[in-house]
């Protein structure tokens, strides 16, 4: 039997992992665009389903309505969610409902794209009315650039910034080819782009076998 091994010392069969229950992951991708990231976190929930046990759903950003947060306090004087009335609530719902996270982002100026950040913002909304919404929940991050080195991994860490705050655990995809997470080289040319980046593929599937494997043992654990 094939077995997980830990730098953490666990030494955990596979097949204890795997039972009956499924691991609910939820996708995001913060593209305006059907491009490069879109199709890698479309990949990205497509392998976890194919290797684990795992129920998917996504959220794309384009062509929804999100506002800005604008940090009036209604969601910490009313308990009762945002003011604004917007797509943003199909992704509060998605987050309770999850047990691991995927979010992506295109890079935008070195840095998430102002969908993502919006969202992000706006959770402080659901964090007055449940600060455990994501609670020890893990978390993984995706971001693809036009470049090599345009800005991937600080668009990574501050969605790993998100996660900490939140109190969720952010995963990487460990030494040698992901480090902190799925970063990817579109070369400006959008799904094809990414297609073609097999380094960056590398990254993203290094960092959702962590993901899965750690939604498992924590799955185990409960």
């Amino acid at each position: 039997m094939q077995k997980l091994i830990w730098e953490y010392g666990l030494n955990i069969n596979k097949g204890d992992l795997v039972g009956e229950e499924k691991i609910k992951l939820f996708g995001v991708s913060g593209s305006p665009r059907s491009g490069s990231t879109d199709y890698i976190i479309q990949e990205a929930l497509r392998y976890a389903s194919e290797k684990y046990p795992s129920e998917t759903d996504y959220f794309s950003v384009k062509g929804k309505k999100l506002n800005f947060c604008i940090h009036c306090d209604f969601c910490i004087r009313e308990k009762k969610g945002c003011i604004h009335n917007d797509d943003t609530k199909e992704v509060y719902d998605k987050f309770v409902w999850a047990d691991a996270l995927i979010i992506g982002t295109p890079v935008y100026q070195g840095m998430v794209s102002a969908q993502i950040k919006t969202i992000m913002d706006r959770c402080r909304a659901i964090a007055a009315q449940n600060p455990g919404f994501i609670k020890n929940k893990p978390g993984a991050a995706i971001a693809v650039g036009g470049d090599r080195v345009g800005g991937q991994e600080p668009s990574i860490q501050a969605i790993h910034n998100f996660y900490v705050i939140n109190f969720a655990l952010p995963v990487g995809g460990g030494s040698f080819g992901a480090n902190l997470g799925g970063s990817l080289w579109s070369k400006d040319r959008g799904a094809e782009g990414a297609k073609d980046d097999k380094e960056g593929l590398k990254s993203m599937r290094k960092t959702i076998d962590r993901l899965m494997e750690t939604a498992l043992i924590l799955k185990k654990t409960e």
